[in-house]
């Protein structure tokens, strides 16, 4: 949603979607690149942590089982979900190697993963299909 340059995009999905957000189950951001997973970082209340531990045994076959709580945002593009009280999720990378390449002229899609691209893909689907399949949303 071009944090880059601002925010324009996340602000203006705001402007027009701003009323369903009493409505959004979740709000889930990757933007630290493609390395590893190791799980997430939460801006949620402790009660919706909690209801996620079985996500931890699921996602333990790629060492991806962190969920660590946040006082802000774990993502700039989904801020302003988060600030009106939609729980969010920013997926926890190891993120040794990312400055190497970030915003340089060797940041190109060679530089990817494919292991580690299909293990963020399967943590945050495996995040996707909990929230989504719970009894309850999640508190808020």
């Amino acid at each position: 949603m071009d944090e880059e340059t601002g925010g324009s995009g996340a602000k203006a999905y705001t402007a027009e979607f701003s009323n369903d957000f009493p409505h959004y189950v979740a709000a889930i951001e990757s933007d630290s690149g493609a390395a590893h997973p190791l799980g997430f970082d939460v801006k949620a209340l402790p009660a919706a942590v909690d209801a996620l531990r079985p996500v931890q045994s699921v996602l333990q076959s790629i060492g991806a089982t962190v969920l660590q709580p946040t006082a802000y945002a774990p993502g700039a593009d989904i801020a302003t979900m988060s600030d009106a009280g939609v729980p969010a999720f920013g997926v926890m990378q190891d993120g040794r190697t990312y400055f190497n390449y970030h915003h340089t002229a060797a940041d190109t899609l060679d530089k990817v993963v494919p292991a580690e691209l299909r293990e963020n893909a399967a943590a945050m689907a495996v995040l996707a299909y909990a929230l989504t399949n719970m009894k309850d949303p999640l508190p808020r």
